[in-house]
């Protein structure tokens, strides 16, 4: 779950980190006003999309008086940056920038720990950073059980060679910063840039928050969910209940998990193929989940080929496979289908299954020769 920078400023806000005063509007008129209600010019108004490069869009701007304000606001709200339309701006007060530093939190699978990313040279993307100047960025990597020690905060702090005025507030942010990524439930929280004032003073500029809606059930996030952006397919398998992320390609995925979902993905692209989306319909594949998914993925124009990629566990094959027929009873389908069923009573579904295949519905017995298959028929 993504966030637009005023909401994350807010998460931010609720566990103490400072940022900037300001007001979320959708009307030229409500930020006039926001910037009178702020009291102090200049103000920057700033278009809410989750997309990068805002700035050279033009969609960051900063206003001496009211009639810039409306200006700018008029300018910004509808515009267009990278495909995302603006219906939302932000308008907070001007901050004294002395330095722009980088900060962020997230996990790293592979270690399975904690990753912690510093670096004095903020307010560009770090991938560029990490790129022309790797040395640049310092890292830490944090056990969850131990969690992050303000010794080990301090160290980190120099070793990313702040200036040492920053320090102390620095310090005091990436402890704060740490325990919202935590206590929050957050699988990414970035501060770019993280400046420090000409005071002295250690400031979040700008906020980035990805929320993990897995654990939503601990939270009451339902503005944050209201805002979600989606496209037709997303929206239409949200409905539904099914984790579904739109992609650019011909073959519509269905598996049941995530790491499962994420493996065929690769496969396919391996055979030449390219997915149209990532669809987990997670443990459960009976009929109407089956029915749900089908719909969404036959709805996509883009779709020319469909590749359902089962392995049971908990649930059995036989109810997959029921699920399955089920399922293309109540949706015509346009695309054919490729299944690939295995795990728990695999055989006992292939046999439910044997006597509906054709050459709209095939059987393979592996997800490579599957792959393989759905790729070829999606041309």
């Amino acid at each position: 779950m993504d966030l637009f920078e005023y909401q994350g400023k807010q998460f931010f806000g609720s566990f103490d980190i400072p940022v900037s005063r300001g007001r979320a509007v959708t009307t030229v008129d409500d930020a006039v006003a926001a910037a009178e209600e702020i009291g102090q010019y200049p103000v920057v108004v700033k278009a809410q999309v989750q997309v990068g490069g805002r700035g050279k869009a033009g969609g960051i701007k900063l206003a001496d008086n009211a009639d810039e304000v409306r200006t700018y606001a008029s300018d910004i709200i509808g515009m267009d940056i990278k495909g995302h339309t603006v219906h939302v701006v932000w308008i907070e007060v001007a901050s004294d920038i002395a330095e722009e530093y980088y900060a962020s939190f997230t996990l790293d699978r592979s270690a399975k720990k904690h990753l912690g990313m510093l670096s004095a040279q903020g307010g560009v993307e770090i991938e560029t950073v990490a790129e022309t100047d790797p040395d640049a960025i310092a890292k830490i990597w944090i056990d969850p059980v131990d969690g992050l020690s303000e010794s080990v905060a301090r160290e980190w702090v120099e070793a990313a060679k702040l200036n040492p005025d920053a320090t102390d507030g620095a310090v005091d942010i990436l402890l704060k910063l740490y325990r919202a990524y935590t206590e929050g439930d957050a699988d990414l929280v970035e501060i770019n840039p993280l400046i420090l004032k000409p005071t002295g003073e250690v400031h979040a500029l700008d906020a980035k928050v990805t929320l993990d809606g897995n654990a939503a059930f601990r939270h009451d996030w339902a503005d944050y969910e209201a805002t979600q952006e989606r496209d037709v397919r997303e929206q239409a398998a949200h409905e539904k209940g099914l984790q579904y992320v739109g992609l650019e390609g011909s073959v519509g995925i269905i598996a049941n998990g995530a790491g499962l979902a994420m493996s065929t993905l690769d496969v396919v692209n391996q055979v030449g193929g390219s997915a149209s989306n990532f669809l987990d319909i997670g443990g459960g594949a009976d009929a109407e989940v089956m029915t749900g998914a089908l719909e969404v993925i036959n709805n996509d124009p883009s779709v020319k080929a469909i590749f359902i990629n089962i392995f049971g566990g908990i649930t059995r094959g036989e109810e997959v496979a029921n699920g399955i027929v089920e399922a293309l009873n109540r949706v015509t389908i346009d695309s054919p289908i490729v299944i690939r069923l295995d795990g728990t009573n695999a055989d006992e579904g292939r046999s439910i299954l044997e006597p509906h295949l054709s050459d709209s519905l095939q059987m393979q017995p592996t997800m490579l020769d599957a792959a393989r298959k759905v790729v070829e028929l999606a041309g």
